[in-house]
């Protein structure tokens, strides 16, 4: 099929990689802008726009799809489908209209649970135990289209946002290939029941406030791994947390956030109910370590105090 691709980060280009793959010819791809991204903070393409490149397929960056000049751009294409991807820009009611099956949609979550922006954290935060991609025919409403296919993904005990991502990309890579196999298709409205929304993460967010349950922690940290991090202070300073395992409930006789023992194994914190093990930490400028490596250059013990930042 002729189509039309709009997709930012790694996960979208991974089903750019599958379509491809798959022989489809993608006329045009959109992308958000170039962003400053590193230590020196120089402009880098997407992952989807380094992809293209590569194919030599043309990329369109704009900044925003209400211009009726973008539609043409898009119209003048004749793709018989456009594949949206975690793109970044909602797509006004002239561009949903233009391919002639429309726009499709690689959503990271069971529909109608998770609708929204990160759909990937927010069943890791909630607990869980599965996920899954949706391929949905776009409509105006958020998320709120007719699916065509769905899969399912269980999300395991220590499962985090990363390696959760890469499942999924790798089932929605598979299943938009399917989809267009198949189209027109028979989609399926959305249940009414069991609607959520997947908000934004924010970086406030990533701060752990010990006076929470050990479970509500431990799943912070992994539903912020890779991305923003969970963070806490201790003297002061900033330290993120990137691996810990939640111990029994029961009372650990401490404030939560101090600590209750210390030693090679594991750095262990009272929380509001049970404790937290702290298995892998990273001060500020530094690199991941482990609890061992961790306690040889920074030395803790018993009574200190995390706190939220």
């Amino acid at each position: 099929m002729k189509l039309v691709f709009a997709g930012t980060p790694e996960f979208a280009a991974c089903a750019l990689k599958a379509i491809l793959a798959a022989d489809h010819h993608v006329a045009l791809v959109l992308t958000q802008p170039d962003r400053p991204s590193g230590r020196g903070m120089a402009l880098r393409p997407s992952p989807v726009k380094e992809q293209a490149i590569a194919k030599g397929i043309e990329v369109f960056q704009p900044l925003t799809l209400k211009d009726p000049a973008t539609w043409e751009r898009i119209r003048a294409q004749q793709a018989e489908a456009m594949v949206v991807a975690a793109y970044g820009l909602i797509l006004p009611q002239a561009v949903l209209d233009i391919p002639r099956f429309g726009c499709l949609n690689i959503h990271a979550s069971l529909l109608p649970r998770w609708r929204g922006a990160a759909p990937i954290q927010r069943a890791i935060l909630a607990g869980d135990a599965e996920s899954g991609v949706c391929i949905m025919q776009m409509e105006a409403g958020l998320d709120t289209g007719p699916v065509l296919y769905s899969g399912r993904q269980p999300i395991t005990s220590d499962e985090t946002a990363g390696s959760l991502h890469d499942k999924l990309a790798g089932l929605g890579s598979r299943l938009i290939v399917e989809t267009l196999a198949g189209l027109p298709g028979t989609p399926a409205a959305q249940a009414e029941d069991g609607v959520s929304y997947a908000a934004k993460i924010e970086k406030a967010e990533a701060s752990l406030d010990w006076r929470l349950s050990a479970v509500q922690l431990e799943r912070k940290v992994r539903a912020f791994n890779p991305f923003p991090g969970a963070v806490t202070i201790l003297n002061g300073a900033p330290i993120k947390i990137w691996r810990a395992t939640c111990l029994a409930a029961g009372t650990y006789g401490a404030t939560p956030g101090a600590v209750v023992s210390a030693d090679p194994g594991g750095i262990v914190v009272a929380c509001g109910e049970g404790a937290l093990r702290l298995n892998e930490l990273q001060k500020a400028g530094g690199r991941r370590l482990s609890a061992a490596q961790f306690l040889s250059g920074t030395p803790i013990r018993p009574g200190a105090v995390f706190s939220e930042e």
